[in-house]
């Protein structure tokens, strides 16, 4: 039971900063949704690092929630929970 409780948790809708919302669309929506949408706009962009797809190199709309430099996938993790509430 107590899982069941931590991921209703993890599934909760959260608020969305309007320049995460520019990205994956107005919230509130779960975290998960949010990763789901980010990595389609990251893809259809094409703003994998070629060499090393780890890496994400940020357009101007992502570079507002991201920051201005080449950041790694596990970073980006961290810059994206800042635009959530």
């Amino acid at each position: 039971m107590a899982k069941a409780a931590k991921n209703s948790k993890f599934m909760a809708p959260v608020k969305i900063s309007s320049e995460l919302a520019v990205i994956v669309g107005k919230g509130p929506m779960p975290r998960t949704e949010v990763t789901k949408k980010l990595w389609a706009y990251i893809k259809k962009h094409k703003l994998q690092d070629l060499k090393n797809k780890r890496n994400i190199v940020p357009d101007d709309n992502l570079s507002k929630v991201l920051g201005k430099k080449t950041i790694n996938m596990f970073e980006m993790t961290r810059a994206v929970s800042k635009h959530l509430g």
